[in-house]
């Protein structure tokens, strides 16, 4: 029986939020769920793909997540079974040694096998692709993701792939005549969509292939100056990524895939290769490639991207979510300097909420995230004062920190507000690292200082326990009447005369917050800077 309740199913049949204009597609793919059915195999099969020739990364995350959510909207939509399927390729063969492993020259060894008949660098595991599919398990396990783990390797020698590899050796010529066309001419000449593993060196071979025996699942290849007959079955041969893929859509059924921009010629071969196969290739979309600071394409190599953990040091896991989750077809700037934006952009729609109709709820990124229960705890202050806040501390602790908060939240500790305790934790980790590096505070010039006094004179005629609001007043009458041509400027020498910085906070909310005694403090330093 559905938990869905009819309002909320009715507005996900039309909403326009990226994931159920997803989930739509698989109730076009299957016209009987409408009247109440499933498709034959009782199931909607998600996938995602891995490549575990690394440790998994930010893009890993990105693309489970992103299935989730798609996934998560489809149940919301009938009441079909689904199953996700994270899927490691650990029989590709290993094409290079990474840079961030140990025993570099043992690989070297075995460059050119499948990753699970590498050793494992680490010497923790049977092999290098054991121990980077434990960790891809862990990472995903991490955030709690529902998933079932699948092995290329086991798939391949446990016969899960021998008819549908059958079939490939059946529709050969038809899996070339899609394939050549896209090779260049000395590429053709080699091209074959099945990789035999060598039987004398264990390489996955990129050799021209003969179909001897489709039925029988032999082909014919020149290993070492011998021509060899051997079966494709039992994990004898792999197939070209391309044909995998297909190959896989095809045994699998799977109904929904997503991948890269950097794909989208390689989801239209795999899916012409489905059709060949008597198959159909997933529903899916190409999201956008994240770009660096300077808007150049991430690169492993480079080393210009930002990883997951270095995210995690920084803000919370929610706070990437939502990041990957707005507009995942448009190309986004990843690096540190998002990190401050998206918390508090991530916040402000959770605090929104709880007061919007379903409709716009189903719009909300925190109602994907959170599987459309998000935590009811609001917070009292947004992670960009937090950062104003420790920056003009200095060092600072986390007890000195909620010491602050009390003069602007009656009842502000770490057990009211829990998640305003992690967020402090944050906010003094990217301050120390990011924020304090930065900051330098000017002297004051021409109107600023006569601005700055009167600033000083409202403040200390004002009680200790002033609101937000009424401080705020005195600071925009100030800027209104102070000689400034318009208001920007005014709040910009606060900033950098007061803060040390271009950008600041509200500063009613900032002065509230850092007591009205501390603040006049930093005012007098700011005028003690001024010559003469």
């Amino acid at each position: 029986m559905s938990t869905v309740s009819p309002e909320l199913r009715a507005a996900a049949l039309v909403s326009k939020a990226w994931p159920y204009e997803e989930a739509r597609k698989l109730l076009k793919r299957y016209p009987q769920i409408a009247e109440g059915g499933a498709p034959e195999k009782g199931h909607v099969l998600f996938e995602t793909g891995y490549g575990p020739s690394g440790l998994p990364h930010i893009g890993t995350f990105n693309e489970v997540l992103r299935t989730t959510m798609v996934r998560r909207a489809f149940e919301s939509l009938c009441d079909v079974p689904t199953r996700l399927i994270a899927f490691s390729d650990d029989m590709d063969g290993l094409r290079k040694v990474p840079d961030n492993v140990p025993n570099q020259d043992m690989l070297r060894e075995h460059l050119g096998k499948p990753l699970t008949r590498v050793p494992d660098p680490f010497e923790k595991y049977e092999s290098f692709a054991h121990h980077n599919n434990t960790r891809l398990r862990e990472f995903l396990d991490q955030f709690g993701f529902e998933y079932e783990f699948a092995s290329s390797t086991d798939y391949y020698t446990g016969g899960r792939f021998d008819d549908a590899l059958k079939k490939v050796l059946r529709h050969y010529r038809g899996i070339m005549d899609v394939m050549l066309p896209t090779l260049r001419a000395e590429r053709q000449a080699t091209y074959s969509p099945v990789l035999p593993i060598s039987p004398k060196s264990g390489i996955v071979l990129q050799v021209p292939v003969e179909v001897v025996d489709a039925e029988a699942g032999l082909i014919a290849f020149e290993d070492e100056g011998e021509r060899i007959v051997q079966s494709v079955l039992g994990g004898k041969a792999k197939l070209q990524w391309k044909v995998d893929w297909a190959m896989r859509w095809v045994a699998l059924d799977v109904d929904y895939e997503m991948a890269g921009k950097d794909l989208i010629d390689s989801v239209t071969q795999s899916g012409k290769i489905a059709r060949v196969l008597g198959g159909r290739p997933p529903e899916g979309f190409n999201y956008e490639m994240f770009l660096d600071e300077k808007g150049e394409k991430i690169s492993k190599s480079k080393g210009n991207g930002l990883s997951l953990e270095q995210w995690l040091t920084y803000g919370p896991e929610e706070s990437i979510a939502f990041y990957a989750y707005r507009e995942p077809k448009k190309a986004k700037q990843l690096h540190l300097g998002v990190i401050p934006r998206a918390i508090d952009e991530y916040w402000q729609f959770r605090g929104n909420y709880a007061g919007q109709a379903v409709e716009q709820r189903l719009g909300n990124p925190v109602h994907h995230i959170h599987n459309g229960q998000p935590p009811a705890e609001t917070l009292p202050v947004t992670f960009g004062l937090l950062l104003n806040l420790v920056g003009v501390m200095g060092e600072a602790t986390k007890e000195q920190v909620w010491g602050y908060l009390t003069n602007y939240v009656p009842d502000a500790n770490p057990e009211t507000y829990p998640a305003l305790d992690r967020l402090i934790g944050y906010a003094l980790a990217y301050a120390r690292d990011f924020v304090a590096p930065t900051l330098r505070k000017r002297a004051p010039v021409g109107v600023e200082i006569e601005a700055l006094q009167r600033l000083d004179a409202e403040l200390a005629a004002l009680p200790a326990d002033a609101t937000a609001e009424a401080i705020q007043d005195q600071v925009y009458e100030i800027g209104k009447t102070g000689g400034f041509e318009n208001l920007r400027d005014w709040f910009k020498a606060l900033y950098e005369t007061l803060l040390g910085s271009e950008q600041g906070p509200r500063m009613g909310s900032f002065i509230a917050l850092y007591g009205i005694a501390n603040s006049r403090k930093l005012i007098a330093e700011a005028l003690a800077k001024v010559e003469g």
